[in-house]
């Protein structure tokens, strides 16, 4: 899609590439010299560095347990404050720019509060702005419900804004901008990782929902679905990139992509089927999402196991305070981590789990499961073991 005869580049900045004014202001002369090229600008920004996390910090001195809705209310104010600093250092560069919330750009959204989902994108304002020569700048992570209510689509949200953007004004680039130069095989601060020129969006959204931090899984599906083609950048320019696409690099099948991790994990036990509906009842109302949900039955009484993921659940600590005084075998298990290998056809053979296997037996790390799919082996493991289980296995299968 063109207006005014230029092609529409979608960029999305992350915190760390706008966490002070000085680089505030180079992001500006960057998106300054693209619109000068010739190009209609639509830049998604996130929260300044730790901006989000301080706003949340301070909910909590108020309230151990914030409604959810006030929360959506005070996060997003977050981003707003990006855009509009944005916006200003653009126009004193001279370049026509308007900033815009997610609701005002049309983002429509579930009514899930912490952690919405792009319904529908009606971008009517934007192109108007385009049609007037304006750089639009608009802010992550947010949108609107059916019912006017302010949503936030959860961390990493940002991501999914623009992709979802691009894909609704038909954009010729979506570029991710952030503190490093693409995707690699494991953290670097960890391992001798190896920079991934391009990845396919189903290994992207499997690193993405394991641990891996450069993008978002749920703007990943959302690329994979609108075709979507995604340039992953440093925002200080390396000269390298990696492109998320459909297929990404021809490799053997059943071989490794890469390793990740997270620490940021719950484990929930309950005894028979009462307290499982309970618990289950509880995470749903609350929506707190869940996963790897194991139930078993011994004698009869049926023992029901899942995993919660903690980073974006932050009414967590009032639903289990709920969860102890109605279930009362409850057991929280919060010294557990995953280690996940990633690749195509990763469980074609048996070959991959026999060696990952060997390799943390021979290092005496003992795991408590194992899930797989097509695309995953995830260990889990006591979380002070997971950096140590992440470099035995990087250079097990990557070197």
């Amino acid at each position: 899609m063109q207006i005014n005869n230029k092609p529409i580049v979608v960029q999305k900045y992350g915190g760390s590439s706008l966490s002070s004014l000085e680089k505030i202001n180079k992001v500006a002369a960057q998106v300054a010299a693209r619109y000068h090229a010739g190009n209609n600008m639509v830049v998604v920004v996130s929260a300044m560095g730790n901006t989000t996390n301080e706003l949340l910090s301070m909910a909590k001195t108020l309230s151990e347990a914030p409604g959810k809705r006030e929360l959506d209310m005070l996060l997003t104010a977050g981003e707003r404050i990006s855009m509009s600093l944005l916006g200003i250092a653009l126009q004193k560069l001279g370049v026509p720019a308007i900033s815009l919330t997610g609701s005002q750009s049309g983002i429509m959204t579930t009514a899930s509060h912490s952690n919405a989902r792009i319904v529908e994108v009606r971008p009517f304002r934007i192109e108007d702005a385009l049609e007037e020569g304006q750089v639009v700048v608009v802010a992550g992570y947010q949108g609107v419900s059916y019912q006017r209510d302010v949503t936030t689509l959860g961390r990493g949200g940002s991501d999914t804004t623009a992709v979802a953007l691009a894909a609704a004004l038909n954009a010729e680039v979506c570029e991710i901008y952030s503190d490093v130069d693409g995707v690699y095989t494991g953290d670097p601060r960890l391992v001798p990782a190896q920079h991934l020129p391009e990845i396919s969006y189903a290994e992207m959204q499997e690193l993405s929902a394991a641990g891996a931090k450069v993008l978002n899984a749920q703007a990943v599906e959302f690329a994979k679905k609108a075709g979507i083609v995604i340039y992953c950048r440093a925002t200080d320019d390396t000269g390298r990139e990696t492109v998320v696409r459909q297929g990404g690099l021809p490799k053997m099948s059943g071989e490794v992509t890469g390793v990740t991790s997270t620490k940021a994990l719950l484990r929930l036990v309950v005894s028979g089927e009462e307290e499982m509906i309970i618990l289950l009842e509880m995470l749903d109302e609350a929506e707190i999402v869940s996963r790897q949900l194991l139930s078993r039955s011994f004698d009869g009484q049926a023992v029901t196991s899942l995993l919660v993921p903690t980073a974006d659940a932050p009414t967590l600590p009032e639903v289990l305070e709920k969860l102890r005084q109605k279930v009362p075998h409850l057991q929280i298990m919060n010294d557990i981590g995953a280690v996940s290998l990633i690749g195509e056809n990763i469980t074609e053979s048996k070959a991959n789990l026999r060696r990952a296997l060997s390799a943390l037996k021979g290092a005496n790390i003992s795991w408590d499961s194992i899930t797989t799919t097509n695309y995953r082996i995830t260990f889990m493991v006591a979380a002070a073991k997971v950096e140590e289980a992440v470099r035995l296995l990087h250079k097990e299968f990557i070197g």
